[in-house]
């Protein structure tokens, strides 16, 4: 049976009425301004100029107010520089005042591209045949800035997608700092990430610590420490590197009247201020048959990049923490959806070119890999990686790779590695799986195809791809023929 890559017409394009409500923050002295001049304003004034705009924005996002109220809690230390007590400041005042501190901000005004898939938790009211997935992508608005939104559908038993509705009413979650770091394990995180050469120990900072610790711990610590000592740059340096990693760690509730398409992970931590980038979404089975998705993504600040993981058990709680490990320095990760002879097991590559094989105990640590697949073809000599996780088959682990070749031109290939030994590859595509055609190769990034995951449905591949670093759309392959065609490759 010959391969066919058969393209679907569905198209997801970036949709730029599609707006969260930020916070939006000017230098001191103008936003003591606005402040003073919002007291300073009659109750009527006040009353029309709150209307107008609870008029304008109330049916573009949910609860304004609310968020307005939220805003205008961020400027306590303004109130106590001009020595006002917030509390005595009435309602509507401080709804005014809080208008003045948000913006919208387009999410997906730029680019929705670089889709994963995974099975949804609820598979309930489905005809015998269907399925119900989630599909995360990478949204880009202004600047460039990344986050993961989703969106829900139901593949029928021909593999035709129809998608719900799409929410309007933008969610961004509620943030909460819980995590509880190990003295240890987080100087040995921030000795892995030293861009610097001068190896001072952060001990004169964590001393002040128990071997666990919080978030507000660690500040109050680093608090006392600027009070206390004369810094050198490379003191400052290291105390800046402990609070940016510290401030990776956190966990995110979404309201449970949000749709899944409304709910939207924005980027909340110093680590992640340029963006989350490429999530890759797996549905994980341990060996008791408990069910955990989990998502590798990268977090960037404009500067570092830092690997992460995403936890989640129902997609409206998801927990963030940062990929520890020598190994995870680099772009590309992806988990295997259940552990391999006892351990969790990882798709990397680790040095920007090839893939690599890495095991662990700690789903967290990951500190050695085995390389298992260079470039190989004429489309592929710049370099491999992985399109996301492996797809388990009775045939072996299916691996969606993408290589990069002349005009530095993405296309997508196809690998099988053995199924209780995945560090050998039993077939490779000797030809691209898709290339981009004239339609796709257009775009922000031209003549790119790009997926960060796959999944099984009904004896098809359904691939969602990102077209260009633009647009996203999806394609079946028939998977017998594709598993046969990697097993005659060699």
């Amino acid at each position: 049976m010959q391969v066919t890559v058969i393209r679907k017409g569905v198209k997801f394009l970036p949709d730029p009425s599609r707006v969260i409500a930020r916070f939006h923050y000017t230098s001191n002295e103008r936003s003591k301004n606005i402040i003073l001049n919002v007291l300073a304003m009659p109750d009527s004034e006040v009353d029309a100029a709150l209307n107008k705009v609870l008029r304008g924005y109330s049916r573009r996002h949910r609860n304004i107010s609310l968020i307005f109220e939220t805003y205008f809690n961020k400027l306590t230390n303004l109130f106590e520089e001009l020595e006002i007590k917030p509390g005595k400041v009435n309602q509507s005042r401080k709804l005014l005042i809080g208008s003045y501190f948000t913006m919208e901000y387009s999410i997906e005004s730029a680019a929705f591209f670089n889709p994963s898939i995974v099975e949804d938790p609820d598979q309930s009211e489905l005809g015998p045949d269907d399925k119900r997935v989630i599909l995360s992508f990478r949204a880009t608005g202004e600047g460039h800035i990344s986050s993961i939104v989703f969106r829900s559908g139901i593949l029928d038993k021909n593999s035709n997608l129809t998608t719900e509705p799409v929410g309007r009413m933008l969610a961004e979650a509620e943030r909460i700092k819980r995590h509880i770091y190990n003295k240890k394990s987080f100087i040995k995180k921030l000795d892995e990430m030293r861009e610097f050469d001068n190896k001072i120990s952060p001990v004169f900072v964590l001393e002040k610590l128990g071997d666990s610790f919080t978030y507000g711990d660690l500040k109050r610590a680093v608090e006392e420490t600027r009070k206390t000592h004369e810094l050198s740059l490379n003191k400052e340096l290291i105390i800046n590197q402990m609070m940016w990693l510290a401030k990776s760690h956190y966990e995110l509730e979404f309201s449970l009247d949000s749709a899944i398409s409304e709910r939207v992970i924005f980027p909340t931590s110093e680590t992640e201020r340029n963006g989350i980038e490429d999530a890759r979404f797996v549905k994980f089975t341990e060996d008791d048959g408990e069910v955990t998705y989990y998502a590798t993504y990268t977090a960037y600040d404009g500067m570092t990049i830092l690997p992460k993981l995403l936890e989640t058990k129902n997609f409206y709680r998801f927990k963030s923490l940062p990929i520890h490990g020598e190994i995870a320095q680099n772009k590309g990760m992806a988990l295997f959806p259940k552990k391999i002879k006892g351990k969790y097991a990882m798709l990397c590559r680790i040095d920007g070119a090839n893939n690599y094989i890495a095991c662990s105990d700690n789903i967290n640590i990951w500190r050695e890999a085995k390389l298992i697949q260079k470039p190989k073809f004429p489309w592929d000599l710049v370099q491999v990686g992985n399109c996301g996780s492996p797809l388990e088959t009775e045939e072996g682990w299916l691996v969606i790779t993408h290589g990069v070749g002349p005009m530095r031109e993405y296309v997508l290939g196809a690998s099988l590695y053995e199924l209780d030994n995945p560090e050998k590859e039993i077939g490779r595509l000797k030809t691209p799986l898709l290339s981009p055609n004239a339609e796709e190769r257009e775009g922000y990034v031209p003549n790119v195809v790009y997926s960060c995951g796959s999944i099984i449905h009904n004896g098809n591949l359904i691939i969602p791809y990102g077209i260009s670093d633009c647009a996203s759309t999806y394609a079946t392959v028939n998977l017998n023929a594709l598993l046969n065609e990697l097993k005659n490759s060699k």
